[in-house]
C-alpha cells in the first residue's frame, strides 16, 4: 500500500447484514454517496489510496467485506448471496446510488445490481465474473496446505493454479516458488493477506459457482463502466469483452500500463480519475 497520499478524516460505521453479521465501513469525503468494495486477499486498507482520491469528489463508504477487520466472519454457510446482502445493508444505511468494485468486489456489485435496482451507475475494475471455465484443480491441495498450517505452500498452489499469475511464475517448480516466497514475501502486504487465505478459497469457490451464468447479467439496469488494464492477461481481457456484450448499458476501457491490481497503490489515482469522470 502506498503511503504517498493524504488520508482524509474517516468515520467508522457498521451496518447489520440480513443474517445479523456486522459489516464495518469507513466514511470519508463529501459529495454524492459512493460505496467502494475490494477484492479477494485484500482488506479495506489496500484501497485507502483509491478512496482518498475519490473522497475529493464523493462521500466514500469504504467497506471491509465479511471475514476482515471489524466486520463479522464469513461464517459456515458462506455464499455470494451473503456478500450481496452485506452490500445491500450498507447501501440501505448510506443511500448510495453509486458503487465501485475491484475483482471479487466487482462481481458482488454486478450480482447485486442484476437483482436489485439500487445503483444508478457502477464502475468495476476487472470484476471476477467468469465468462470461461474457471480453474479449480488448485483448490484441493490449497485446502490441504492450509489445514497443515503451511500458508506459503497454500499460496503457491493459488499462484500456480488459479490462472491470474504471470506465466513465468506459474511454470516455476512448487518447491522453488515456496522457498522464494518464504524468503522474500514477508512484509505488511503478506501480513494482511495471510489471515485471508481461507476466505480466499471460499470466495474463489463462489466465482467457480458462477460459471455458465454470464447471461444473467443482462438484467443489470445500472450504467456500467468496465475497466481493465493493458498489462492484464489477454484471456482475462477477452472475458471482460464478453461481459460487456451482455451488460445492457456498459462501456469498456483499457487503462495503459496497469495490471489486475490497478486500483491499489501508486496507480490508484489513475483508476480514480477515470471512475470519477464516469460516476459524476
Amino acid at each position: 500500500m502506498s503511503q504517498n497520499f493524504q488520508t482524509p478524516l474517516a468515520c467508522q460505521r457498521t451496518a447489520l447484514s440480513a443474517d445479523g453479521t456486522p459489516i464495518s465501513y469507513r466514511t470519508m469525503g463529501d459529495g454524492p454517496h459512493l460505496i467502494l468494495l475490494g477484492g479477494a486477499l485484500r482488506t479495506s486498507d489496500d484501497y485507502l489510496p483509491l478512496a482518498s482520491v475519490l473522497a475529493t469528489s464523493f462521500r466514500v463508504h469504504l467497506v471491509e467485506r465479511r471475514g476482515r477487520g471489524a466486520s463479522g466472519p464469513q461464517g459456515p454457510h458462506y455464499t455470494l448471496r451473503k456478500e450481496v446482502e452485506d452490500l445491500l445493508a450498507v447501501q440501505s444505511e448510506t443511500g448510495a446510488r453509486l458503487a465501485f468494485g475491484h475483482s471479487y468486489g466487482g462481481l458482488v456489485i454486478l450480482e447485486t445490481a442484476r437483482s436489485y435496482p439500487v445503483f444508478d451507475r457502477t464502475a468495476v475494475y476487472e470484476p471476477g465474473v467468469p465468462a470461461a471455465p474457471v480453474p479449480t484443480g488448485w483448490m484441493g491441495p490449497y485446502r490441504e496446505r492450509l489445514t497443515a498450517g503451511d500458508s506459503y505452500g497454500a499460496f503457491v498452489h493459488f499462484i500456480r493454479g488459479a490462472g491470474g499469475a504471470p506465466p513465468i511464475l506459474a511454470k516455476l517448480p512448487y518447491w522453488y516458488l515456496r522457498y522464494a516466497l518464504r524468503i522474500g514475501f514477508r512484509g505488511p502486504s503478506w501480513q494482511r493477506m495471510r489471515p485471508l487465505l481461507a476466505a480466499n478459497l471460499a470466495e474463489h469457490e463462489q466465482v467457480a459457482a458462477q460459471q455458465g451464468k454470464l447471461a444473467g447479467f443482462g438484467a443489470v439496469t445500472a450504467s456500467v463502466l468496465l475497466l481493465c488494464g493493458s498489462r492484464s492477461q489477454l484471456a482475462s481481457k477477452t472475458q471482460f469483452g464478453a461481459l460487456r456484450e451482455i451488460l445492457p448499458t456498459a462501456v469498456q476501457e483499457t487503462l495503459n500500463g496497469l495490471n489486475h491490481f490497478g486500483p491499489e497503490g501508486k496507480t490508484a489515482a489513475v483508476v480514480a480519475e477515470r471512475a470519477r469522470a464516469f460516476l459524476l
